[in-house]
Parts: structure tokens; C-alpha cells; sequence
């Protein structure tokens, strides 16, 4: 069966997008991958003469847009289809949700009814998003106007927009955040690292830190931009080798998408993990070969992208006073942090206690 991924590479202005590009087509076709790129909408249109300024309102703007990078990703997914190799890979040059850091709520809300969609399909229908921070933070001399056309913002204009891109996407399931910690190169190879680990190259690896906090001050998480509120059911199935294999239903405001997991632990912090998309019918189905030795799983999430990295904060319905972060890193020795509101009770990556398996073991 032909493996598809589509990928979203992003970012604030001047945050590498550009060269980031030819770097992933390299790195991935070594290892046997057709690489495929849909160019940025936004720069197509606003070089062609189609900008909020020459439309009648932005809104009309974005609907252009929108309706242009549909279409696009379309035909995209079909040409991969009726191409040759098993391997494919789509990177968008931005994806839908982008454009949401460039319009206000009541905007946003009339571009998805004219979209017919609502804005869980729109993120999610992305396999995985790479946000590349803007050089206007943490490299400043490097932030320049000149290799971009359609670019015209100043520093100060560039980390907003970072943060509002961010914020954008938060509450993906597969969000990372490439900071500029390091010089450029090592900004570079630190994006084809995460890309390789989300598809898998050599291995399928998922390095994980896991924390109990004491219970969130939920209303503030819900009133933060950067933070994004994600209901999940997660049912476990019958297995017979020892590797962990759930389907998950997961989204918000009763728009969701559906995915089948399988986990094989290879020490306390690192799993092999295996993740693919399934259609509401699909789920459903494997629903009828739940292990009825373990209750259905429900909690809430809270995606929270802070200190350049994503945290998932889950909140269960049988807790009161505690609940879970978890940190999904690239490198074991990544340092981690917490924002000052999150209070760590202890860590607990290794203790058996606190997995979503035994949570739902029934006693």
C-alpha cells in the first residue's frame, strides 16, 4: 500500500522556509522518499496582483486563498497517488491554518462556512506540522526583507506573527517548534532530525517524557492564545505480542478525526510507535475488537505551545487534584522546562502506574 504523508513546514517571517525546502528534498530522497512541494499560496497571489489590499476585504482575500490551497493539495494527493515508488512525501510551504494569524475571529468563522469546514479538518488534515521561528527571535542579524517579495514586515511585526502561527496550530497531534538555539545549519539538520523521527527513519521512535502536575487552573489554559482544548476517547484492542494498539477519537466542538496507534517500548523513555489515519467507518469498526479487560479512556487535552516546546497537559474525569504532562522530544538530552503555572508533582516517564494502559485497566 502506497504511503502518503503530507507535512506543513511554517514559520515566521525569514525563518528558513526557503532553503529548508531543497534540504528536505536531499535528506529524504536518500532514503528512498518522492518528495513533492506545493508552493506558498499566499506569495503565488499577493505576487500576481491578489492581495487583501487590491480584494475588497480581507476576508475575500482569504477565501481566495483558501479555496486556491485546497484545490491545490487536491491534485497534489492525486498525482502522488498514480506515481511510482511506495514512499511519498507532500510538503506544504505553509498549510490552511496559516492563514488564521492573518484575521480576526469573525473572519476566520466566515471563511470556514464558505470552506464548508470547520477547523479540526482543516489542521488535522495535515500528518504532521514543523514551525520554523522566525530569525527576528534569538537571530536577529539575520532578519532580512530581501529574499521574499511579498515580505514586508519589520522585526518587531515578525515575532507577533510567530506567535500567532504558532498559536494557529497549536493543538495538532504532531506540532514541533524548531527554535534558533543554534546557528542556521544546526537549525537546519535539527528540522530533518524531526522529520525523519515522525516518519520513521530508520525507526519509528518517540522519545517521551511524562510528569503528574497538580490540577491546571483550566480556565486560564482555555484563555491563553498559545493553548488549544482537545477532547479525547481512547479505546484499547485485543493484542497478542505484547505491543500496545489503541484507536483514538480526537477533536473538539463535535468535529473529529480518528486514528489506530501501535506502541512497542523499547526502554522507559523511547517506543516504538506507529500512527496512521483512519475514517470514521474504520474506527467504528475496530471498535467491535475492544479489550473489554480495560475501560474507554476519556480526557481532556490541553495543547500548549510554550518555551519552543509542546506540551499536552491531560486532565481525567476520575482526578481532582492531579493530572498529566507529557513532553515529546527529539533528543533524550533536550532540557525541559515549565511555564511558572504549571506546578510539577513529580516525574513519572518510567512509573507503569500513570500510563494510559494501566489508567485503564478496570480493578
Amino acid at each position: 500500500m502506497k504511503d502518503i504523508k503530507k507535512i506543513v513546514i511554517t514559520g515566521g517571517p525569514c525563518g528558513g522556509k526557503s532553503t529548508a525546502m531543497s534540504r528536505i528534498m536531499k535528506e529524504l530522497n536518500k532514503v528512498g522518499y518522492t518528495v513533492l512541494f506545493i508552493p506558498e499560496t499566499a506569495s503565488e497571489l499577493i505576487n500576481g496582483g491578489v492581495s487583501p489590499v487590491t480584494c475588497a476585504a480581507n476576508a475575500d482575500f482569504q477565501k481566495c486563498l483558501f479555496e486556491l490551497q485546497m484545490t491545490k493539495e487536491r491534485a497534489f494527493v492525486r498525482a502522488a497517488e498514480g506515481m511510482e515508488g511506495e514512499k511519498c512525501l507532500i510538503v506544504c510551504d505553509r498549510g490552511a491554518l496559516d492563514n488564521k494569524a492573518y484575521m480576526s475571529k469573525e473572519e476566520f468563522a466566515e471563511v470556514l462556512d464558505f470552506v464548508d469546514r470547520n477547523e479540526v479538518q482543516l489542521r488535522d488534515s495535515y500528518d504532521a506540522v514543523f514551525h520554523l521561528v522566525t530569525a527576528a527571535k534569538g537571530a536577529e542579524s539575520f532578519y532580512t526583507l530581501s529574499n521574499n517579495q511579498a515580505r514586508t514586515e519589520t522585526p518587531e511585526q515578525a515575532r507577533e506573527i510567530d506567535e500567532k502561527l504558532i498559536a494557529a496550530w497549536t493543538g495538532h497531534p504532531h506540532l514541533r517548534v524548531i527554535d534558533n538555539s543554534t546557528d542556521f545549519e544546526g537549525k537546519m539538520q535539527r528540522l530533518i532530525a524531526e522529520i525523519a523521527a515522525f516518519l520513521g527513519e530508520p525507526e519509528p521512535l518517540e522519545i517521551e517524557r511524562k510528569f503528574l502536575i497538580e490540577y491546571p487552573d483550566t480556565e486560564m489554559l482555555e484563555a491563553l492564545p498559545n493553548c488549544s482544548r482537545v477532547e479525547i476517547i481512547q479505546t484499547y484492542l485485543k493484542s497478542e505480542d505484547g505491543t500496545e494498539v489503541r484507536v483514538r477519537q480526537r477533536g473538539a466542538g463535535g468535529n473529529f478525526v480518528y486514528y489506530l496507534t501501535e506502541k512497542r517500548t523499547v526502554t522507559d523513555m523511547k517506543r516504538v510507535e506507529i500512527e496512521r489515519r483512519l475514517t470514521q467507518e474504520e474506527y467504528l469498526s475496530l471498535l467491535l475488537d475492544a479489550d473489554t479487560t480495560r475501560r474507554q479512556i476519556r480526557k481532556t487535552r490541553y495543547c500548549l505551545s510554550e518555551n519552543n516546546l509542546y506540551y499536552e497537559i491531560d486532565v481525567y474525569p476520575f482526578w481532582q487534584d492531579k493530572a498529566i504532562a507529557e513532553i515529546e522530544l527529539s533528543n533524550e538530552n533536550t532540557a525541559v522546562t515549565f511555564p511558572d503555572f504549571i506546578k510539577v508533582i513529580k516525574e513519572v516517564t518510567d512509573d507503569p502506574e500513570y500510563k494510559n494502559a494501566a489508567l485503564a485497566k478496570i480493578k
